[in-house]
C-alpha cells in the first residue's frame, strides 16, 4: 500500500459476518487474523464443521484484505476460492490467517491457513480477487 494511504476497514460486523460469529483479531492489506468458536448450528450432519464455513472464513479473510490493500483505487470480488478441508473439527476456537500471495494491478492471490487451538492445521485456502476500477 502506498505510504500514506488511509483506508477505513469495511463494515464487516453484521450479515453473514455476525452469523458465523468471526471476530477479527488483525486488519490490514498484508494480513487478516479471524477467529471464531465452532458451535453445533454451524455443524453439517455429522456433527462437524460444516465445509461451508471454511470457504467463507477463507473468502472473508482475503477479500477483506484484498480489499484494505486496493483502498480507494476500486473494489474487490472474489472470483475463485478453493478449499482444502485437513481435519475434523467438532468443538473448540478455530483461526484463520490470511496472507497475499500476489497482488497485482488486475488481480490478487490470497491464502488461508486455518488452525485448531492446539495450533493444528485443519483447512487452507485460497482466493483469487479480480480489482475493480474506480473509475
Amino acid at each position: 500500500m502506498e505510504e500514506g494511504l488511509t483506508v477505513e476497514m469495511p463494515n464487516v460486523t453484521g450479515g453473514f459476518v455476525a452469523l458465523l460469529g468471526l471476530e477479527f483479531d488483525e486488519v490490514s492489506g498484508d494480513r487478516v487474523v479471524i477467529r471464531w468458536r465452532v458451535r453445533p448450528d454451524l455443524h453439517q450432519p455429522f456433527g462437524i464443521q460444516h465445509g461451508g464455513v471454511y470457504c467463507s472464513v477463507v473468502e472473508t479473510a482475503a477479500s477483506v484484505g484484498g480489499s484494505l490493500w486496493l483502498g480507494d483505487r476500486g473494489q474487490v470480488v472474489g472470483v475463485s476460492n478453493q478449499t482444502d478441508f485437513l481435519r475434523a473439527v467438532r468443538e473448540g476456537e478455530l483461526t484463520a490467517v490470511g496472507t497475499p500471495v500476489h497482488r497485482g494491478r488486475s488481480q490478487q492471490l490470497w491464502q488461508v491457513e486455518i488452525t485448531d487451538d492446539t495450533d493444528r492445521l485443519v483447512a487452507r485456502g485460497q482466493v483469487r480477487l479480480q480489482n475493480l476500477s474506480a473509475s
